[in-house]
């Protein structure tokens, strides 16, 4: 190869190395600054292609899109000098890449490791003015209001950092604390069964004389119509005894007398009768006629 064909080819080389390190591009989802010798000339590069001086010019790129900052459970102390352990996380993105580079000279691992810090801080702050009781209620969600518009207003001040929302995946007691108030609720509801049981024995009292006292009228008045029933039966019988004793009076004293005897002598007892008695002289009679 001649001298000036590998002169042609150094040339071409060159070209197509500062060539391509001339162009750039940034994606949608991406944001970017331009610095030329260290020194930033351009706090917002556009998505696109871009161009930049080879050597002197250099891109940073960062994601744009949001992002999850899942912190570590920390513990936090509440007005009533209660310790909490929360578990939550925030969700942010860049907003101003010119604060974002000079806070945290486009390390991602460093933003979040101060973000993380601006969050706790937050976090310790907000639940150190509020109760345990305020902590884990409802007025959850309002401390995480307040929490997010003050960090967003700090971090986009001192980090270019938007905090889009603060939310908690997690309260949990210490061991410590956890068996007081599990030994306050198991009191409590303690208190509560036996205050129903109590109300309960009161209810079934009060039913069971209902039902004592329903059964006694009941049994009265059952036994009312009996004897009622009973005396009318005793006066059909005594009529008909009546008629039956007027037509045959002395048959009907035979057959009592039977009866008598009947009711009188059972199994094998044995009676003795005097055959002069007036058993015999009923049946000498019966005989003669």
């Amino acid at each position: 190869m001649s001298p000036k064909a590998f002169t042609t080819l150094i040339v071409l080389a060159l070209v197509l190395i500062f060539g391509s390190q001339s162009f750039y591009i940034i994606k949608e989802t991406e944001r970017a600054i331009k610095l030329r010798f260290g020194e930033m000339i351009d706090d917002d590069v556009q998505p696109g292609i871009g161009f930049k001086m080879p050597l002197a010019d250099v891109i940073k790129r960062f994601d744009a899109r949001v992002l999850t900052l899942d912190t570590q459970p920390s513990r936090f102390l509440t007005s009533g000098k209660k310790y909490v352990i929360v578990d939550s996380f925030a969700k942010w993105r860049i907003k101003d890449v010119r604060n974002y580079y000079q806070a945290t000279s486009g390390d991602r691992t460093r933003a979040t490791l101060l973000l993380e810090n601006q969050v706790n801080k937050g976090l310790r702050d907000e639940i150190a003015a509020r109760s345990l009781y305020e902590v884990v209620s409802g007025e959850r969600d309002q401390l995480m209001t307040k929490l997010t518009a003050m960090l967003n207003e700090q971090t986009q001040d001192e980090l270019g950092i938007e905090v889009l929302d603060v939310r908690v995946k997690a309260i949990d007691l210490p061991d410590e604390l956890s068996n007081n108030v599990y030994q306050r609720m198991s009191a409590e509801r303690g208190r509560e069964s036996r205050e129903i049981r109590s109300e309960g024995n009161e209810l079934a009292e009060g039913i069971q004389a209902d039902a004592d006292r329903q059964k006694t009228v009941i049994e009265a008045e059952a036994y009312r119509e009996a004897e009622q029933i009973r005396g009318e039966g005793d006066a059909e019988a005594a009529r008909i005894y009546a008629q039956a004793f007027n037509k045959d009076p002395e048959f009907y004293s035979f057959t009592r007398s039977l009866k008598a005897y009947t009711e009188t002598f059972q199994g094998n007892d044995v009676l003795l009768l005097d055959p002069k008695s007036d058993f015999f002289r009923y049946l000498n009679d019966s005989k003669g006629k």
